[in-house]
């Protein structure tokens, strides 16, 4: 399989009150395309660190992050930001949409940081609004006049605008009850089938079962990994496999 990401020691470290504080410790790691990645772990494990040490959200401190064979790691602040919106979608649990632009605004506005034929893109946030669910008599409608899920769903086309290589979520169905949840999961789900690539952050088990590649993190390192396979949809053996990964890591 072709890796789209590849780490070679990758360190992460803080000073809190003089004292250095290690979050990610010599990870050696490859997220492969095409694949649906979870990373799980207790709180304070590293997970959320990882995730924005792989998208070049945040600098390591030591080692290296390559993306698609170009390592991030050497680009300064502003190469940064050109490359991730060209490459990453973005997925958070604060959905961070502009409450003064209209749904549809919102992924316009994203699109033209990197391509300026509006009509094209006017024509593909459509059809992206309409793949997550999202009716037409909703388009015009501010963030603050939809739920919750319907936002999340948003988020996500908002994410996939400008044809990333990685869409990086990190905890997506955190703020949602879980009927809003799976319609977010289900989103993501589909998206991976036609061969989107994600990395997901989650603390959900129920989440955690739409990866294919489950990877736990533990005191800053990669403590083990479970190969899940594609998702389908009442997969007790899914479950049990997973229950089973997670209990051995001490989850």
């Amino acid at each position: 399989m072709k890796n789209i990401i590849e780490t070679k020691k990758l360190c992460k470290s803080f000073s809190n009150g003089g004292v250095q504080q290690h979050v990610l410790k010599n990870i050696d790691l490859e997220i492969y395309e095409g694949d649906f990645t979870i990373i799980m772990g207790a709180s304070g494990a590293g997970k959320s660190t990882l995730l924005y040490s792989l998208s070049g959200m945040d600098k390591p401190t030591l080692g290296s992050v390559s993306f698609n064979g170009t390592e991030i790691t050497k680009m300064n602040t502003d190469e940064l930001a050109i490359f991730r919106r060209g490459n990453c979608g973005f997925v958070f649990q604060q959905i961070y949409l502009v409450e003064s632009m209209s749904i549809f605004d919102n992924l316009l506005a994203a699109g033209l940081l990197v391509n300026k034929d509006k009509k094209a893109l006017a024509e593909k946030a459509g059809k992206l609004l309409c793949a997550v669910n999202i009716p037409e008599n909703l388009w015009d409608k501010f963030p603050t006049q939809i739920s919750g899920g319907e936002a999340q769903r948003v988020g996500i086309a908002r994410a996939l605008i400008n044809d990333p290589s990685l869409v990086f979520a990190d905890e997506p169905t955190g703020a949602l009850n879980s009927h809003t949840g799976k319609a977010v999961l289900d989103v993501l789900t589909d998206f991976n089938n036609r061969g989107q690539s994600i990395v997901m952050v989650t603390h959900d088990i129920v989440s955690a079962r739409r990866g294919n590649r489950v990877l736990y993190v533990k005191d800053g390192e990669i403590a083990g990994e479970c190969i899940l396979g594609k998702y389908v949809s009442g997969d007790k053996d899914r479950h049990r496999k997973l229950s089973d990964f997670l209990v051995s890591m001490g989850w």
